[in-house]
């Protein structure tokens, strides 16, 4: 078995459910498109808020679950499961021992709508009407916990915090199971489901969301001129990595490479943007994966579309890539997914790879002239790129930079496949 961090890794499978859709197809596809998952918040509890706008589910991961099941399952955990049954079906189910499947979903919240659903309960009726169920469904790691025992992986089932960056971060962890031959096979990525009003209130205190309450179409334009803010999105993509020798071994095909990842952590400011650490983030990803700068051709930015964060972001892939990639930004389509947002982004890279497509950037009428980047926009790019990166930073100083690669069909791979 080979192991070492000359170990390639390939992503077998893909799963998720966004506001564009309830799959990773229709969601890639919708991407493609350019379509608007963002709407107006109309419910009662969102009457006061400043911020009246959302990226919820285009389709409700408990009706793709038995009643039963979604009952004890927090929207978090339901989505993480709806999205990695679909990444390990896409991945023909690899048979490999329990002892050497892992799970790693990240979250930046966990079960918050459980949470703060339970106390109203509490406080309104008493503790006899709080479900048995509370703590499963409102601890961080039952999303990881629950797809760990849906797929009977016994390699350890873990759950990056990390705020923003907890998605991309997870499936950096599945490449370290991986490299130091502690799994053959993965199942990472990230979940959030934490549309209520206390978490917009406390975003809309920070003055972190949009208040383009009257054009939800049009609010999210990371990278444009007139942005004001993120707009709150809901939902979970998962990636199924395993060791090429194993997948080889069982005759699977790869969406693509993750070549390489590169965790830093700022030490600053709780929720600035800090383009030094990225900038560490993108070169220690590139350094893994023996990738240079010249060789990158695309980048999924984070691209929140805050004022501050799109510039520091756009100035550490300058610095530590060049102008030359293609650059796009899809939380201009789904709002931003918190914890979730890296695998999504992850996802979207492999594909662009794959289908030699970007997406492009949403909303974006006049490039911010501090950026200088060759950001997407119109319409998708189409092209052959070999290599890309996939960006997420978090509240705290976290900064993930995933770097992947497209899937490489030698003579000896393709006899295999």
């Amino acid at each position: 078995m080979n192991t070492g961090a000359d170990t390639e890794v390939w992503v077998t499978g893909l799963g998720a459910t966004t506001p564009l859709g309830g799959d990773a197809p229709s969601t890639w596809s919708a991407m493609c498109a350019g379509e608007n998952g963002i709407g107006a918040l109309d419910d009662e509890w969102a009457a006061e808020l400043p911020s009246r706008l959302a990226a919820r589910l285009r389709v409700d991961p408990a009706t793709a679950l038995p009643r039963t099941e979604a009952r004890r399952l927090d929207r978090c955990e339901q989505a993480a499961l709806v999205s990695a049954r679909e990444a390990w079906a896409d991945a023909g189910r690899p048979a490999a021992d329990p002892e050497r499947i892992a799970v790693v979903i990240g979250t930046g919240v966990g079960g918050v709508l459980s949470l703060l659903g339970q106390d109203d309960i509490l406080e309104t009726s008493g503790p006899r009407k709080v479900s048995p169920h509370t703590v499963p469904m409102l601890m961080a790691n039952g999303p990881a916990a629950w797809v760990s025992i849906d797929l009977g992986a016994l390699g350890g089932a873990l759950t990056p915090v990390s705020a923003c960056a907890s998605g991309a971060e997870a499936i950096a962890t599945g490449l370290d199971l991986i490299r130091l031959g502690r799994a053959d096979v993965v199942v990472a990525g990230g979940a959030e489901a934490c549309l209520h009003a206390l978490p917009l209130a406390g975003f809309g205190r920070m003055m972190a969301l949009s208040t383009a309450n009257d054009d939800p179409a049009g609010a999210s334009r990371p990278f444009d001129a007139r942005r004001d803010g993120f707009v709150l999105g809901e939902g979970a993509a998962v990636l199924v990595l395993e060791r090429a020798e194993f997948a080889r071994s069982r005759g699977a095909r790869a969406h693509g490479v993750l070549a390489g990842a590169g965790v830093t952590s700022s030490g600053g400011h709780i929720t600035a943007s800090d383009p030094a650490g990225q900038v560490r983030a993108i070169r220690t990803a590139l350094r893994s994966g023996g990738l240079a700068p010249e060789d990158v051709g695309l980048v999924h930015a984070h691209a929140t579309s805050t004022p501050q964060g799109d510039v520091a972001e756009a100035d550490a892939v300058a610095e530590a890539v060049g102008g030359h990639p293609v650059v796009t930004a899809t939380k201009s389509m789904t709002g931003h997914l918190l914890g979730a947002s890296g695998a999504l982004g992850a996802m979207a890279t492999v594909l662009a790879l794959r289908d030699g497509t970007v997406p492009a950037t949403r909303n974006l009428d006049t490039l911010d002239p501090a950026i200088d980047l060759d950001v997407v926009s119109g319409r998708p790019r189409q092209g052959a790129w070999t290599a890309g990166l996939a960006n997420s930073f978090g509240f705290g100083g976290h900064n993930v930079s995933l770097a992947f690669t497209a899937a490489r069909f030698d003579a000896r791979t393709a006899a295999d496949l």
